[in-house]
């Protein structure tokens, strides 16, 4: 039996596979373009070194600023990273500018997300374009920037002043270290679009605010599952830490959802 053909105005099945994939390429493409930037830039202009070594530099920067601390030596004096993969060092700074890239590109990904769902939105919401790319590319930057000055500086804290009680000496693989370093970063810039979400979910009426205060309860029971499995760190401190952030978050929503609800009736 043929498929019956979409109402005017409306996309078939295999047309929103077309438009996912294209899409997907386009995100690939600013992604790849943002990549050479972060990686190789200024490429060999002048002998100054490529931008991957700054962001290495700058990725350490809050571990350093813990450990020396901890130790009460200057930051030039330390050396805690080491290797024993001759290719340890290239993957890393070529997954570190990986990362850099999703970052810069971020505000182009979130357009192609928002593309992709306009088509499914009444025509007054899809004039939120611009609020839209700009809400969530500054909540994801914001958090990633929480990560970085709060969340990371906190964590170096707790995870080297152990280290230091238990008489051990600093010999971090680079990898290990960015694993955790840019772990932390995403999971936070992804917290940080909650609100985002859930304006979307009491748009669409499928929350509501007096819903959400009504089961807080059950909600920070989830926000504590979800920090002791996803939060970097097997310590309790920061599992706490992060469910008090995305608690907060939560309560930020709730104001959020109402505001978005509409008022009209259904």
């Amino acid at each position: 039996m043929p498929t019956p053909p979409p109402p005017p105005g409306k996309m078939s099945f295999w047309e929103h596979l077309q438009e996912l994939r294209v899409r997907i390429v386009r995100s690939l493409l600013i992604v790849a373009g943002a990549f050479a930037f972060t990686y190789g830039f200024p490429f060999g202009y002048r002998d100054i070194p490529p931008l991957r070594f700054k962001l290495w530099a700058w990725a350490q920067k809050p571990f350093m600023e813990a450990m020396a601390a901890q130790t009460h030596k200057p930051i030039s004096e330390l050396q805690p990273f080491a290797f024993t993969d001759l290719t340890e060092p290239f993957f890393s700074m070529m997954r570190l500018s990986l990362w850099a890239a999703a970052f810069v590109a971020a505000p182009f990904l979130f357009y192609q997300l928002w593309a992709f769902i306009r088509p499914g939105l009444l025509p007054k919401e899809r004039r939120l374009v611009i609020p839209f790319v700009v809400v969530t590319s500054g909540c994801f930057l914001l958090g990633s920037a929480f990560a970085y000055t709060q969340a990371f500086k906190f964590l170096g804290d707790i995870l080297f002043q152990e280290a230091a009680a238990a008489g051990l000496r600093a010999n971090l693989h680079a990898s290990d270290y960015l694993d955790l370093f840019i772990s932390t970063t995403l999971i936070t810039g992804i917290m940080f679009e909650l609100p985002v979400l859930f304006f979307f979910l009491a748009r669409f009426r499928i929350v509501t605010a007096r819903w959400m205060l009504k089961y807080w309860r059950h909600a920070t029971m989830v926000i504590l599952i979800f920090s002791a499995f996803f939060t970097p760190g097997d310590v309790v401190v920061t599992t706490i830490f992060f469910s008090v952030v995305l608690l907060g978050l939560y309560f930020i929503s709730v104001a959020v959802a109402w505001l978005a609800e509409p008022r009209q009736p259904r």
